[in-house]
């Protein structure tokens, strides 16, 4: 935690508050046509976050502001939930893709990038919950005050998008999840169907409190845990070759695809949204920084727990797939769609078959991910458009941004397997596309003293964050690169893709300039190293 500048101490009595709410974000005067402060959409209501008790019976809003209480596992336990929510982004379907897709093309050899890319992902989940804990307000809100109308009309628009994407895929995965149970019976278009009711399954879950819903998502891991060990206690990899895998970095011209993909799924747009607000699920006083500082070290933890369990399961999947197909002739074929076949033609069925194994845990991922889907959903749109709507109804709408276009991918893509994969191909495309969109703002507002107070991050950390989001840019971008080389094809359309390259671009500029963020970070370091070169 930065330690705040003389003029910025809190008054000796420890009452801080007017002082501290001053450097949050400045409150815009209510338009007629907006609603007013008091009715502006929060992501949850009073009356459902959790209260944090001390060990003594008292409640962290009874105790000194600013000394930071010592380490407790019953508070620990009170904050585990939202980190493990957040890391079923790490599970969907797509990743579990991209990681059988890895694992039967590169072998062993990306599970380093795959341990480096989730400590990656880590550090953006956890500016994301910082910017959360210490604002007392989640990132779309956020945005919706920082950025122009225009800008943060478009910001949502882009968020929306990414959700869509990301719930095709995994309301998909769950389909072919059904039908594999099913043992064919179901066709995907009625496992999309039944992916659907998970939004009514969620408000009623919902009205039985967070942590009955956090208890869930506990299970749907375990379930994805246990079946992803199981199969990788049939395949017996190699334990060697695993190990070499995960601490000797290799890369070749053959896996680079595979490389890029391995990073790409790390970051998903629609899941930073969701980590900001997640944390709010607990009683916390932004105004009081040793509960701020407690909060965002307990998160850290459970984070950092949450990212591990998520990191062995894809782990599992990967290494499962290249002891299995690594080398061999189905290697380029294999996709989600056709996985369990191959899973059980090589390994065979046993006491419980692997396919209906790879199925179960399939059908984990895909569930929970789409619930968290359309929990994304409605902080983003609450968010960025302050609309406070019922919550069945704000989830109906949600869901059908998502559903809609699924049962006509489902109806439409059904006739083949290759075509299944194409569409995946463009889906991974347009989430590529959004990754700046939820990054840049993040990073803009996390390093801004206005926003976060003390809990602005130092300037180490800003320039690591930094690097790690223009890594990820740029190797979606050779993504992007690579899959419009391939795809483009005539004149007209050639014009489109370069003309909105074009407005793409500027918008990322407008983006990374907005609150002067190159001259407080990278232009300010090369300038002054350039100036202390000349004058020796």
């Amino acid at each position: 935690m930065m330690t705040p500048e003389p003029s910025q101490q809190e008054p000796p009595n420890g009452d801080g508050k007017d002082e501290e709410a001053n450097r949050l974000l400045p409150a815009k005067s209510p338009s007629p046509l907006s609603p007013s402060s008091d009715e502006e959409e929060v992501a949850y209501e009073s009356r459902e976050k959790i209260s944090i008790v001390d060990l003594e019976g008292e409640t962290l809003e009874s105790l000194d502001a600013s000394a930071t209480p010592p380490f407790s596992w019953k508070k620990l336990w009170l904050f585990t939930g939202p980190g493990f929510l957040m890391s079923i982004a790490f599970l969907d379907p797509g990743n579990l893709e991209g990681d059988l897709q890895a694992g039967a093309i590169a072998g062993y050899s990306l599970l380093w990038l795959l341990m480096w890319a989730t400590v990656m992902g880590l550090l953006i989940q956890l500016l994301s919950a910082r910017v959360g804990v210490a604002t007392g307000r989640h990132l779309a809100e956020l945005c919706r005050e920082e950025y122009p109308t225009w800008a943060g009309r478009l910001l949502w628009f882009m968020a929306e998008l990414a959700l869509i994407g990301a719930d095709i895929q995994e309301v998909i995965g769950s389909a072919i999840a059904i039908k594999i149970l099913s043992r064919g019976f179901l066709p995907l278009w009625a496992g999309v169907v039944i992916t659907a009711s998970d939004c009514f399954i969620f408000l009623f879950l919902e009205n039985y409190g967070v942590r009955k819903l956090e208890a869930v998502f506990a299970v749907f891991i375990a379930t994805m845990g246990l079946s992803f060990a199981w199969m990788f206690g049939d395949a017996k990899p190699s334990g060697r070759e695993l190990l070499i895998g995960v601490l000797v970095p290799k890369l070749s011209s053959k896996t680079i695809r595979q490389a890029v993909g391995v990073v790409g799924c790390v970051i998903m747009p629609h899941n930073v949204f969701l980590h900001s607000a997640l944390v709010q699920s607990r009683k916390i006083d932004p105004h009081r920084k040793g509960r701020v500082q407690e909060a965002l070290n307990y998160y850290s933890i459970e984070s950092t727990v949450a990212l591990l369990i998520s990191f062995m399961i894809n782990l599992f999947v990967t290494t499962v797939f290249a002891k299995g197909f690594y080398g061999t002739k189905q290697a380029d074929g294999i996709g989600l769609v056709n996985a369990g076949q191959y899973l059980e033609e090589k390994y065979g069925g046993g006491v419980f078959p692997i396919l209906y194994v790879w199925g179960i845990g399939l059908l984990a991922a895909g569930q929970s991910s789409t619930i968290t889907g359309t929990y994304a959903g409605q902080f983003i749109m609450g968010g960025f458009l302050n609309l406070r709507l019922k919550k069945w109804l704000r989830a109906l709408i949600t869901r059908s941004f998502a559903i809609v276009p699924t049962m006509i991918v489902a109806l439409v893509f059904n006739r083949s397997e290759a075509s299944l994969d194409v569409l995946n191909e463009w889906l991974n495309v347009l989430q590529s596309m959004q990754i700046p969109f939820a990054l840049i703002p993040l990073l803009t507002l996390v390093s801004k003293e206005q926003v976060m107070g003390v809990f602005k991050v130092g300037p180490l950390l800003e320039r690591v964050a930094w690097t790690v989001a223009a890594l990820v840019i740029v190797i979606n971008g050779y993504l992007l690169l690579d899959f419009f080389m391939a795809e483009v094809d005539g004149v007209l359309f050639g014009f489109l893709v370069c003309a909105g390259t074009a407005l793409y671009v500027a918008f990322i500029f407008y983006l990374v300039s907005h609150g002067g963020v190159l001259s407080s970070t990278w232009f300010s370091l090369v300038t002054s190293k350039r100036f202390a070169f000349i004058g020796s």
